[in-house]
């Protein structure tokens, strides 16, 4: 019986050659590099995108102010920063591709080697460019940090010259000022009196040119400072007094974590059109009644559907990366796969449970690839058991639904 299958497996691949096939197949279903820019562009043109313009010197907390954000992790943060202009670096959360908030931090400030008039001549020329969304300053100091002319006379130039752009002072390191009674954040307003004097000393000297003030102090967690980002809501409520009401509310959830299913939703809008297309093509070819033919080309078909899904949410995956990534994610599912084929021998029928289980296992795997690439985008490490969780899930669902189709 082996024999047989292998000898008529081998002459059908003879009359239909599956490489061809393949090749066609991933052709047609594979997405160019313009379609995804074009599919990308429509859904940022509906979000609500804030750039957060960073001021202050290095040390100051304007990397921690990203990780309260954003809720992304500080090696995140630090490789997501990258060169803007000679004195700016940028990071776009959660991605270049689909930004919901733009931080650009200046840098060169408080370095002597630095020219003052070359950094605010750049974020002058910078600034002048159209926005696609609102735009706030975020003006950080330390607060037992005096020595801020230079700091001062960037902020003032830039108030003088786009006095339509909201500006926020954050003092930040409150904890550099605790007593040494003080071993944990008291309760929010810090009510100590070394804070409150250098609090009151450094709002009276940027007054003039800050529409809002406020502490914070975000740490790390091995700084065993609870809550990690003492004072959040209170950013979070300044932003949303100084910012539009599309913009607000958007930093609003993601604070709550809402925004990041919304973000997830988009993405996922998107890549479920390519997803279901995908699956109809593995339905089609699966029906091939004889087993094992077709596995070629249905491998080829998810590599490169999970190529697409990668380019989609901002990650640059190659064929072999994306069949590695198809064999992290589909873990159980392998013995799945092969019983599709073998169930084939079964007359007439097992063409038909093969076709629904083949669509199924691909727009399983699809949804699986949206959670790990949604994840990678996030600043998280997969998490293989919500993976599969989220597969066999949609596996489920979708065989029935296919099979009855």
């Amino acid at each position: 019986m082996g024999d047989l299958v292998n000898d008529t497996a081998s002459r059908f691949k003879q009359l239909i050659p599956t490489d061809q096939i393949a090749q066609t197949a991933v052709k047609w279903f594979s997405v160019s590099d313009e379609e995804v820019a074009e599919i990308l562009e429509t859904v940022r043109a509906k979000l609500p995108t804030t750039e957060a313009l960073l001021i202050g010197k290095p040390q100051a907390g304007k990397s921690s102010i990203v990780r309260g954000l954003t809720g992304v992790s500080p090696e995140i943060v630090g490789q997501g920063f990258r060169p803007h202009t000679q004195h700016t670096e940028r990071y776009a959360y959660p991605s270049n591709d689909l930004p919901l908030l733009i931080f650009t931090d200046t840098v060169g400030l408080g370095d002597i080697k630095q020219e003052t008039e070359g950094i605010i001549a750049e974020l002058v020329k910078d600034l002048a460019k159209p926005a696609s969304g609102a735009r706030v300053f975020l003006l950080t100091v330390k607060i037992n940090d005096f020595a801020t002319d230079t700091l001062k006379q960037i902020a003032t130039d830039l108030h003088d010259k786009y006095p339509q752009i909201p500006c926020l002072l954050v003092v930040t390191c409150l904890h550099e000022l605790y007593p040494p009674s003080i071993e944990n954040h008291p309760a929010y307003p810090p009510d100590l009196a070394d804070i409150k004097r250098a609090y009151s000393a450094i709002q009276a000297n940027f007054a003039d040119i800050c529409d809002a003030a406020l502490l914070i102090d975000f740490t790390l967690e091995e700084d065993e400072y609870t809550p990690v980002f003492y004072g959040l809501e209170a950013l979070r409520d300044a932003l949303a007094d100084l910012l539009p009401e599309a913009e607000s509310q958007a930093i609003h959830q993601l604070l709550d974590g809402e925004v990041t299913k919304q973000i997830g939703d988009l993405y996922r809008d998107v890549a479920r059109r390519y997803i279901l297309a995908f699956s109809t093509m593995a339905a089609t070819l699966a029906a091939v009644p004889l087993p094992f033919t077709t596995m070629p080309v249905l491998t080829a078909l998810q590599v490169s559907l999970v190529g697409l899904l990668g380019k989609l949410y901002g990650q640059t995956v190659s064929r072999s990366q994306a069949g590695g990534i198809v064999s992290a994610i589909a873990g159980g599912f392998l013995a799945q796969a092969i019983g599709r084929e073998l169930v084939k021998f079964i007359p007439v029928l097992g063409s038909a449970i093969a076709a629904s289980w083949a669509a199924a296992y691909t727009l399983a795997l699809g949804e699986g690839a949206c959670v790990y690439f949604g994840d990678l985008m996030g600043g998280k490490k997969p998490d293989p058991q919500k993976i599969q969780g989220v597969m066999k899930e949609a596996f489920a669902s979708a065989k029935d639904r296919f099979k009855r189709s």
